[in-house]
């Protein structure tokens, strides 16, 4: 059985080892070049959803809201990282 600060440790490292990909990309290609603002917003994204998820979990007691709420969180977070990166909106947050 995971604890709770055990659970905490998890999610919060996934971000990191998620920003640690494009990080580790640049080292090695010239096609991944992101600057020190796009790891600052990815980060700020990343974290904010790890956040919430967490929020949720301490919050929330059964396995159908629970599930519900996470669901939504990361479908946000897929659609604004979708936007930022494509711009598939068309907002002025696009890429473009």
């Amino acid at each position: 059985m995971i604890t709770k600060n055990q659970r905490s440790t998890i999610l919060f490292s996934v971000p990191v080892l998620l920003l640690s990909i494009p990080f580790i990309a640049m080292q090695f290609s010239k096609e991944v070049n992101w600057s020190l603002f796009d790891f600052t917003i990815a980060g700020f994204i990343l974290f904010g959803a790890a956040f919430t998820i967490n929020l949720i979990l301490k919050k929330f007691t059964t396995t159908k809201s629970r599930l519900i709420l996470i669901g939504k969180t990361l479908v946000i977070l897929l659609l604004v990282w979708v936007e930022l990166a494509v711009g598939i909106f068309g907002s002025p947050f696009a890429g473009r």
